[in-house]
């Protein structure tokens, strides 16, 4: 599957993906001018969000704990601890929360975002992985800004990155050789228009 895919977005509105046996349609959504996406969504999906879960704690690297970015990952990582008998995961919060002690924070641009966001671990959370080995999770790794971002969270905490793991992996990222995933999903780029 190449990394773009050229596409009339006149025309071309879903895209089909099967992962983890199960067969879903994107809806493809601008991003730029030259830019769409096939956007992949597991927020209400128990079936998907069970279904990748289990295939990709087949996959898992030795690890101490999970972490992953708020949102999307928040309920493929809860499915993946709960299938392992985890007793904790750890999430970096896009603002920081009252119940948070001197968090931790990093700057992050995702190629779903329009602009900057930081993320933000709490001191007790950082406390926790320090010294253990940490699995980054997502549901879609892309431009891989978001699993840095978690990353640099990980290290200034002095834990140690175990792997990274995502359901897809978009764009240049399906050919990181860092990353384990369960599918590609392709960006897509808008064909030329013919001029007249």
């Amino acid at each position: 599957m190449p990394a773009f895919m050229t596409i009339n977005p006149e025309e071309y509105k879903e895209y089909p993906l099967e992962v983890a046996g199960l067969k879903r349609m994107l809806p493809i959504c601008k991003i730029s001018e030259n830019l769409y996406i096939a956007a992949f969504i597991i927020f209400g999906d128990v079936e998907l969000t069970k279904a990748c879960a289990t295939e990709l704690v087949k996959r898992m690297p030795e690890h101490d704990v999970m972490i992953t970015a708020e949102a999307k990952g928040i309920p493929l990582i809860y499915e993946m601890a709960r299938q392992i008998n985890a007793e904790r995961y750890l999430i970096a919060r896009k603002s920081p929360k009252l119940y948070m002690k001197n968090p931790y924070s990093v700057e992050v641009q995702s190629i779903t975002t329009a602009r900057k966001q930081v993320l933000f671990l709490d001191k007790d959370d950082a406390d926790y992985m320090r010294g253990k080995r940490v699995l980054i999770v997502d549901d879609v790794i892309s431009t891989g800004e978001s699993a840095y971002a978690v990353e640099k969270l990980v290290t200034e905490a002095g834990g140690t990155v175990a792997g990274r793991m995502a359901i897809l992996a978009e764009g240049d990222a399906a050919d990181r050789e860092d990353i384990i995933f369960l599918q590609k999903l392709p960006l897509f780029c808008p064909e030329k228009k013919k001029e007249q």
